[in-house]
């Protein structure tokens, strides 16, 4: 198939988020668990948090890590927690969590097991995916003890101390405000390039070059500033994007609608941004969700949904995921674009 436009999403394809991303995700549980819950917790693996991820609608990191602390509590036999109250700080939260779970006596710590997982998750999978199949297969009984919406000032506990993982010093500078649970270096630090600059330069001589990433602006910019690679794409579409879309149809129409992945809003923004008539595209991911929005698009775009495989993912259970989900193909070499563009 020779293309005109080749659109990549950024985490695990053109960065490895191994050591950020999903270390995040790693303390952020540990920390909610031990710091504002009190409970005793083995760590998460990166095996793991794959798993939880191939369940599809996870394109959000705050939101898998909330589906995936709903999970543990109720494997920890928490008592239920069903409804939020509302809260004007951080302080109060942390305080009314601790209060209810005063009575509760946890002298091992509480460890989960693989094939229970599989089997909560393909669970999760028949409710739809994501945080809301999370809650659905849970019934929504342990929703009030996990803090996950709203301004990470105030309510937003999941949010507050995922951002202070991942950006560390760059935190402070961003939200203007001082670090609560985390000082130590930003994540963020620990990301390398999946797809080298020359492979990019080389694709960007034979056709133009496109990002649709679940990623903040901020965070999106913050990666190619670092590596040197602005210069290679013609639109980047963010989670951003997204959202501001999401407000504008609410505000106009009153319908609530979740754009980001696996909607194709991105990826055909994308399209959109860069103005090819009809253009002949490919869009490279490496989880679920990608290859479901690419499959999305093709009602509007010629477009090829190309599976990403880095040499950090089980690739035998992301192979059978991606083409279940509708990959065309799949690569393991950044190498094989150039040839798959011709």
């Amino acid at each position: 198939m020779f293309m005109d436009l080749l659109i990549f999403d950024m985490d695990g394809v053109l960065i490895d988020v191994s050591q950020s991303y999903r270390k995040t995700i790693q303390q952020t549980i540990h920390i909610y668990l031990e710091h504002c819950l009190g409970l005793k917790a083995n760590w998460v693996s990166p095996e793991e948090i794959s798993l939880f991820k191939s369940a599809g609608g996870f394109n959000n990191d705050w939101d898998l890590t909330s589906g995936f602390l709903l999970y543990l509590l109720s494997i920890a036999k928490i008592p239920p927690l069903p409804k939020q109250k509302r809260f004007s700080s951080l302080d109060d939260i942390l305080l009314h969590l601790r209060q209810c779970l005063s009575h509760f006596h946890q002298r091992m710590p509480f460890a989960l097991k693989r094939n229970h997982l599989r089997v909560f998750l393909e669970k999760v999978k028949t409710s739809g995916g994501g945080l809301k199949g999370v809650q659905s297969t849970l019934g929504g009984r342990w929703n009030g003890w996990i803090y996950r919406a709203g301004d990470l000032t105030k309510e937003n506990l999941v949010k507050r101390i995922f951002q202070e993982i991942y950006l560390g010093e760059k935190f402070a500078s961003h939200y203007h405000l001082q670090p609560l649970f985390y000082r130590g270096k930003g994540l963020y630090l620990k990301e390398k390039l999946l797809i080298e600059r020359d492979i990019l330069a080389s694709l960007r001589r034979k056709i133009q070059l496109g990002i649709a990433s679940g990623r903040p602006r901020f965070e999106a910019e913050l990666v190619l500033k670092r590596f040197r690679i602005s210069r290679y794409f013609d639109s980047v579409v963010t989670l951003d994007e997204c959202e501001q879309e999401e407000t504008k149809i609410f505000l106009s129409t009153g319908r609530k609608i979740k754009l980001s992945k696996p909607h194709p809003y991105s990826i055909l923004r994308v399209i959109m941004e860069i103005g090819l008539r009809n253009p002949q595209c490919g869009y490279v991911g490496d989880v679920v969700d990608d290859m479901k929005a690419a499959k999305a698009a093709r009602k509007e775009s010629n477009i090829l949904a190309i599976g990403f495989l880095s040499s950090h993912t089980r690739r035998k259970e992301t192979k059978a995921s991606l083409l279940q989900a509708g990959a065309d193909l799949l690569l393991e070499n950044p190498k094989d674009l150039l040839r798959v563009i011709n």
